[in-house]
């Protein structure tokens, strides 16, 4: 974790190596970036014949896979992308949460309280250094709210529009006169999660929804051709999580291995944060620490290292993580029912890993990247829209070589 942690100016060194090469980029460099995420867009789902426009990119640019954040959920990877850090660092620590200093709850279905900036100090977002340094954004959509002033152009979030109307809408930005035209522009897809929670990876309906998100950004990429700027023009595509077919025969129930009177359940799902009941610290580690069924648990001191989680005090005292496809709860919360497809498991597992597809005159041509972390992304950005990162948990010198 030292290794990885607020390496900033490693990032700035490795922008200046790359400027002194024969194939060299440096920036800040005139070129338009757009980076749009499409939530729950698993890596694999290129592979699945839907989508022509994603996959014609990808051939001519570079493609590779995101290991998300731990949790591998919306939130806090979305927070992770704009700030390089992880959730432990930036305080966004899952979808639902407590903070008993504040003596409040942060729920991502309670847009106005999450809305509040009280919970977003722990990181600064890109588009707030951007125009710190100069450098106009663009946002649409974005899963996270931004800390201090809004951009000009900021779209607030709409479920009722559609991915279409989201390309037509950031294409506008780009009719706009030089003094008000965005550098860097960040969109968000939303449909794709929805789909493959309510009717599995796997199903027709989701497939068609990925190829929707695919025609949109095909649109995207006409618009600019059209505009006679698509070359000048960086395309990334991530996404905050993979996606994996979930059951309700597939449930751990807590119930089966602790009495529910001696813990209080935060949160439930793939990874389930529990706090022991005054007095009963002793006996739920007894029940539930290790290996159990399809679940491990760990006190958040001795969380895996390569997870990044466990010191930020929003994090519940244990936490139990199902098996890929499993889901953790109380019978009775089980009962209400197990969606088709789920998130939030091991960062590692093949069906966690996001989409990354990049293309434009900073990267390079027809090259496949080995899964990188996601903490990466931003250094990345920040070097070819032209700013000076925070400073943040990403290296820039783990993606230095897709670039020009």
């Amino acid at each position: 974790m030292i290794a990885r942690a607020f390496t900033w100016i490693a990032s700035l060194v490795a922008v200046a190596v790359l400027a002194t090469g024969a194939d060299a980029f440096a920036g800040p460099a005139p070129h338009t970036t757009i980076m749009i995420s499409i939530d729950g867009f698993r890596a694999s789902y290129l592979d699945r014949g839907v989508t022509p426009n994603l996959t014609a990119l990808a051939a001519d640019g570079v493609r590779s896979a995101l290991r998300p954040s731990f949790p591998s959920v919306t939130f806090p990877n979305h927070f992770t992308l704009i700030t390089g850090l992880y959730p432990d660092h930036h305080g966004i620590v899952d979808n639902h949460f407590e903070d008993h200093v504040l003596g409040r709850v942060w729920d991502a279905s309670d847009v106005k309280g999450a809305s509040d900036p009280v919970w977003w100090k722990g990181g600064v977002s890109i588009w707030t250094t951007a125009m710190a340094q100069g450098v106009t954004p663009a946002v649409q959509f974005w899963p996270a709210w931004p800390i201090g002033p809004k951009p000009e152009l900021f779209a607030e979030f709409n479920p009722k529009t559609s991915m279409a109307a989201e390309a037509a809408n950031m294409l506008s930005w780009l009719d706009l006169p030089p003094d008000r035209r965005p550098r860097l522009i960040l969109g968000y897809f939303y449909p794709v999660d929805h789909a493959g929670h309510q009717f599995g990876p796997a199903s027709p309906d989701t497939m068609r929804t990925i190829a929707e998100a695919d025609a949109a950004i095909g649109n995207l990429v006409e618009g600019l051709k059209a505009r006679g700027v698509y070359d000048d023009t960086n395309i990334i595509i991530v996404a905050d999580h993979g996606m994996a077919e979930t059951s309700k025969d597939r449930a751990v129930p807590l119930d089966d291995y602790i009495d529910l009177q001696s813990i209080r359940v935060i949160t439930s799902g793939p990874l389930a944060g529990l706090e022991p009941s005054p007095g009963a610290g002793t006996r739920v580690a007894a029940a539930l620490l290790g290996r159990r069924g399809h679940m491990t648990c760990w006190r958040k001191s001795a969380m895996p290292a390569r997870f990044h989680y466990g010191t930020n005090p929003r994090i519940p005292p244990i936490l139990c993580l199902a098996d890929v496809g499993w889901t953790i709860g109380t019978k009775a919360g089980l009962a209400r029912g197990v969606e088709r497809g789920s998130h939030g498991y091991d960062p590692d597992a093949p069906e966690m890993a996001a989409v990354f597809v990049a293309h434009g005159p900073n990267f390079r041509r027809a090259m496949a990247w080995p899964k990188f972390d996601n903490v990466d992304i931003y250094p990345m950005l920040a070097a070819i829209v032209g700013v000076r990162p925070e400073p943040n948990d990403g290296r820039l010198s783990e993606v230095a070589g897709m670039l020009k």
